[in-house]
C-alpha cells in the first residue's frame, strides 16, 4: 500500500522553497514580491505553479521558471513540476507582501 502524503504538508514545503529563490534585480524572494499567483499539487503530487514576472521583458524570463521547476522537483514525492507564467493580471506592486514593501522601504 502507497503511503499517505499529506498535499497540504507538501504545499507549505513548496512554499518553503519559493521564498528561496530570488528576483535578481530585488532583493525579495518571489513568493513575498507577489510573483506566485497558484500553486496547485494534485493527487498524484504532480505540481502546477501559476506565476507572473514584474515584467513581460523581464531578463530573468526564463530562466527563472526554469528554477522554481527545478528546486520544487527536488522536494520528496513531488513527481512533476510545470511553471506557467501568466501576465494576467500584470503584476503590480499592489502583489507585495507586506514584509517585502518594508524590506524595499515602502512602508
Amino acid at each position: 500500500m502507497e503511503q499517505e502524503i499529506d498535499t497540504n504538508q507538501l504545499g507549505e514545503d513548496i512554499v518553503k522553497i519559493l521564498k528561496t529563490i530570488y528576483d535578481p534585480e530585488i532583493p525579495v524572494d518571489i513568493y513575498e514580491l507577489g510573483l506566485i499567483y497558484d500553486v496547485m499539487v494534485n493527487t498524484d503530487y504532480e505540481v502546477k505553479i501559476l506565476m507572473t514576472l514584474t515584467s513581460p521583458n523581464c531578463p530573468v524570463a526564463e530562466s527563472l521558471p526554469k528554477e522554481v521547476e527545478e528546486k520544487i522537483n527536488k522536494i520528496d514525492n513531488v513527481k512533476a513540476t510545470e511553471v506557467e507564467i501568466t501576465f494576467d493580471p500584470p503584476w503590480s506592486k499592489d502583489l507585495m507582501s507586506e514584509e517585502a514593501k518594508l524590506e524595499l522601504g515602502m512602508l
